[in-house]
């Protein structure tokens, strides 16, 4: 008998065993999916670029920097005002979303911006970028993808760039999830395709919530992009300076997308949109929980979009909107990814939703300033930030001053070379943003 019940308790442990190493074999086989699937360089690395730098993310956590208010230099553009009645919209009052193809959205970069170039001219900063840039290196700890900023040191002047279609022009879907996309580009629901997929939701979207033939708020100047034959999408563009030190400003374009009025005046809003594509890999349908467990819903997006929430979130605060709108657009049908409807619109203040998420200012500009630190100390020349595909870290290369120009020929290296091994499990490689302390 007492041997019996050792035999039972020996077959239960060694099923209890089995079933452990099943389940780290698929967790082992999901990791290396998911890695195939998006977790490779965002821009080949040469023969010839030179790595000067490696800095974990593990460094970013601690920083802090208290930045003050900015100052505005410029306003461009005109806004749209915003239709209230998306605030109604639900489910079951669904809007079809609608293609605005006549209308021009500019993606230009830090230093082909003529506004830029002038106020760098009038030396009124030394450092340049935009607000998609800066919340990009903001919210760096949270970006699973990588991802490449140019960083263009001329004269005394630091510009940070995105290369021509650049990954910075898309938006990630699911990429802090923990379900692999499918890894054939050419799936509508791989990586890629979602991310176009996103881009073209959030310019349709930003429009379409609009007053059709409303009035405008038009700024100081024209938009600075927008030839006079060219119809431009709702937007403003505030030139903001921030000083970082005694001898350091930083100046960035942010952007703002509509506008309502309140009791207390114009109220500035950013436009954003979230997107289903597949209930069943999700868990949650919109279409069922939006009314009824709306945070359920939420919960799930911060947990699979942490990235690109954050970056909206970001982008926000830096050109102090009032509200940021986040649209919940879904496939009419889940293998149809060119026909979407608006199933909800929900308003959110920047500060409080920055608390929700944890994204502390202070912390994203210990970031930004940290960098800007590292790339000072460069001597002239074209550098560039890239996100390691498959660690928490960003390295810095020198490359040739002709390199993402279109004479420029880029030979890859092989997969297995573009990533050296880490000298050591700090993972540092020279200079490194300051731990544990303020910048």
């Amino acid at each position: 008998m007492r041997k019996d019940k050792e035999l039972e308790a020996k077959k239960r442990e060694a099923e209890k065993k089995k079933q452990r190493r099943d389940k780290q074999y698929n967790q082992n086989r999901t990791s290396q999916q998911h890695e195939a699937v998006a977790f490779r360089n965002s821009v080949d690395i040469q023969p010839e670029w030179t790595m000067l730098d490696q800095i974990p993310f593990t460094t970013f956590s601690k920083l802090n920097f208290n930045v003050g208010e900015p100052e505005d230099l410029a306003m461009c553009g005109a806004l749209e005002y915003y239709d209230k009645a998306y605030d109604r919209v639900t489910p079951k009052t669904d809007r079809r979303l609608e293609r605005f193809k006549n209308m021009n959205f500019f993606k230009v970069t830090t230093s082909d911006d003529p506004v830029i170039r002038r106020l760098a001219s009038e030396d009124k900063a030394t450092v340049f970028a935009t607000d998609n840039i800066l919340s990009t290196l903001m919210c760096a700890p949270r970006s699973v993808y990588s991802w490449d900023i140019v960083v263009q040191r001329v004269g005394n002047k630091l510009f940070f760039d995105k290369r021509d279609n650049s990954q910075l022009d898309l938006l990630s879907v699911n990429e802090t999830c923990q379900e692999p996309l499918p890894e054939a580009k050419e799936d509508i629901n791989s990586a890629h395709s979602l991310s176009v997929e996103a881009a073209y939701i959030n310019q349709n979207f930003s429009q379409q919530v609009l007053v059709r033939d409303g009035g405008k708020v038009q700024f100081q100047e024209q938009n600075p992009f927008a030839g006079d034959s060219e119809v431009a999408a709702s937007v403003a563009y505030r030139y903001r300076r921030w000083k970082l030190d005694d001898e350091t400003f930083l100046v960035a374009r942010c952007e703002l997308h509509s506008v309502m009025e309140s009791k207390n005046g114009s109220v500035f809003l950013t436009l954003n949109a979230l997107n289903e594509f597949d209930p069943k890999l999700s868990g949650v349908d919109w279409r069922q929980k939006l009314e009824t467990q709306r945070g359920a819903v939420l919960a799930t997006e911060l947990k699979n979009n942490a990235n690109k929430l954050a970056k909206w979130t970001a982008q926000a605060l830096l050109a102090s909107a009032d509200v940021m709108k986040l649209g919940y657009v879904s496939r009419i049908h889940p293998r149809d990814h060119y026909n979407h409807t608006v199933l909800s619109v929900q308003g959110h203040k920047p500060k409080d939703f920055a608390a929700q998420i944890n994204l502390i200012t202070n912390n994203m500009w210990g970031i930004v300033k940290s960098i800007v630190d590292v790339c000072l100390k460069l001597a002239e020349g074209k550098y560039v930030l890239v996100k390691d595909p498959q660690k928490p870290q960003v390295r810095l290369y020198l490359v040739p001053s002709d390199a993402f120009e279109n004479k420029y020929v880029e030979e890859p290296l092989p997969e297995e070379e573009q990533v050296p091994p880490p000298p050591a499990e700090e993972e540092s490689g020279g200079a490194k943003p300051s731990e544990e302390k303020d910048v």
